[in-house]
């Protein structure tokens, strides 16, 4: 990655673009502990929203799901190519950051969910190798949001089961059927021809955002390796709690390298605007909401529906992006953003109806 010039350029109006999942897309793993429910302090204080009408409840939860996943991306856009704050790398680490100290609080103190400890020597670097390529794809997509637009970003990043089906195959050997392989070629259509046709397509930001797919899917594929035996199993809110620390200590010395002094710089912008800082917390806040409405969205439907709302959720981030940005789209972008959404739903009913081997 090139480091720029270590200036503070506000560039409103331009229309770069930046990946997200978000933010952090950790997947759901079972949950450990002796079965026994504990009484959690949030249910003690507020028992209305712990047992309301489960209909409502479900509703709140998926649109505030909605409304982090967006979020996320659109702030991460205004910040890196709206506002001109040219550091995708100390953002992610302040992501990381957030995600260290709310997980902290949602665990140890909330009791959400039932605090799991890391059991052996070999489990924590088997986190730490997670957090790696975790770090990897989220710096990449944070950095192709500088290039990019949104409505761009989010369609590549639905090209995830594409590198999903290609990792599964080139590290566990599994193979799918012909008819969920032959599912992906309208995925990989439709971006070639959205590319083709993008407006504002940038090289690097198109090959950064490959990267963060790619890397998205390939620690999806990973954790289900690495943390596969009963002893190691965790669900994603105590998994986050271990890698965002992790995440943040190796992101801190390749700030410092790549971009310079971005402490000083922040502080000092912050100094004569404190609008940054209140963008920047926003910003992080809501990077840790992603994964916790992802855990609940999960917990209180299933990991089908998280995934059927994720395809939704790229075709409305686009709109909504578009609609602020004011970025051009073509035609064709949108029959190719469309052909990619359709290969993906495809893609799932295949795999549902085709085991593997």
């Amino acid at each position: 990655m090139v480091a720029e010039g270590q200036t503070w350029a506000s560039r409103r109006g331009s229309n770069s673009r930046l990946e997200n999942d978000p933010l952090i897309d950790i997947p759901m793993t079972p949950p450990s502990g002796n079965g026994k429910r504990s009484t959690s302090f949030v249910s003690l204080l507020f028992p209305f929203i712990v047992s309301p009408a489960p209909a409502v409840l479900t509703a709140l939860i998926i649109g505030g799901w909605y409304f982090s996943n967006i979020g996320v991306l659109l702030l991460n856009k205004y910040l890196l190519s709206v506002y001109g704050y040219k550091y995708p790398i100390f953002l992610t680490m302040l992501h990381m950051v957030s995600c260290a100290l709310y997980s902290s609080a949602a665990v140890h103190w909330l009791g959400i969910v039932p605090v799991q400890h890391i059991v052996s020597r070999k489990q924590f670097f088997k986190i730490a190798a997670l957090s790696a390529i975790f770090c990897f794809s989220v710096v990449c997509g944070n950095t192709s949001l500088r290039y990019i637009p949104v409505s761009f970003n989010q369609a590549i990043g639905a090209t995830t089961p594409f590198f999903t089906a290609i990792f599964a195959f080139l590290i566990t050997c599994r193979s799918e059927s012909g008819l969920v392989y032959a599912t992906l070629l309208p995925v990989v259509l439709g971006i070639v021809l959205a590319s083709n046709s993008e407006p504002l397509f940038h090289l690097f930001g198109f090959i950064v955002c490959i990267g963060s797919t790619a890397g998205r899917a390939l620690k999806s594929v990973v954790q289900g390796i690495i943390l596969t035996s009963e002893g190691e199993k965790m669900n994603s809110m105590n998994l986050l709690l271990y890698m965002a620390p992790m995440a943040a200590v190796m992101l801190l010395p390749v700030s410092i390298y790549i971009e310079g002094n971005v402490a000083a710089i922040t502080t000092k912008k912050a100094m004569e605007d404190p609008t940054v800082v209140l963008l920047l917390l926003g910003n992080a806040t809501v990077a840790y909401l992603v994964n916790l409405t992802n855990f609940l969205v999960t917990k209180h439907t299933s990991a089908l529906t998280l995934q059927v709302l994720g395809n939704a959720k790229a075709a409305v981030a686009a709109v909504v992006s578009v609609l602020i940005f004011r970025n051009p789209v073509t035609v064709m972008g949108m029959v190719g953003f469309g052909i990619t959404i359709l290969g993906v739903v495809l893609y799932s009913e295949a795999r549902k109806r085709s085991p593997s081997s």
